[in-house]
């Protein structure tokens, strides 16, 4: 999965001709439309999108090969990935969640307090769902001031986060 960074997921279908429903994960959502065909996680499918409309909590879309309501339906629950080398070079402050997955996180003083286990936008800040050696999850917000260090190349990212997030304090 390397080679391939997740831009979105199809939520259902929308109206009676095949349209689906989709949620873009782009930083500008509209963008799902530029680069190219996209791809189902196993690699097998692949859509065009054309007829990008924003709707509520999202786009509209037709997709290529996508003709019936049951044929959109079907593809409810499916994440649409791109090409890593299609997508646009980002600055050293940003990163693709896809990268962050799976990088250890360590406190200040170097310590690892467990794994980026998922990276959730719920409209405000993104999150990081950090999964703890102990097996519980707790969320950390990504922001410059509680996460200063992100080091891809290492495997890690460095966390100060507030009192009481990482113990019951």
């Amino acid at each position: 999965m390397a080679d391939r960074v997740c831009l979105g997921a199809i939520s259902g279908a929308f109206g009676v001709h095949g349209d689906v429903r989709l949620k873009s994960f782009c930083a500008d959502p509209s963008a799902i439309a530029n680069y190219g065909a996209l791809t189902s996680e196993d690699g097998q499918s692949w859509f065009e999108i054309s007829a990008l409309m924003p709707i509520k909590a999202g786009f509209s879309a037709r997709l290529s090969g996508v003709a019936t309501r049951m044929q959109a339906e079907a593809l409810k629950g499916t994440r649409l990935y791109a090409a890593r080398d299609v997508l646009p070079d980002l600055p050293d402050d940003e990163f693709y969640h896809a990268d962050l997955v799976g990088l250890a996180v360590l406190d200040t003083g170097g310590a690892q307090l467990g794994k980026v286990k998922a990276v959730l936008n719920h409209g405000a800040d993104d999150l990081i769902e950090v999964q703890l050696t102990g097996g519980d999850t707790v969320l950390v917000p990504f922001r410059q001031a509680v996460v200063p260090t992100v080091d891809v190349a290492g495997g890690r990212l460095i966390v100060d986060p507030p009192e009481g997030i990482f113990s019951d304090e």
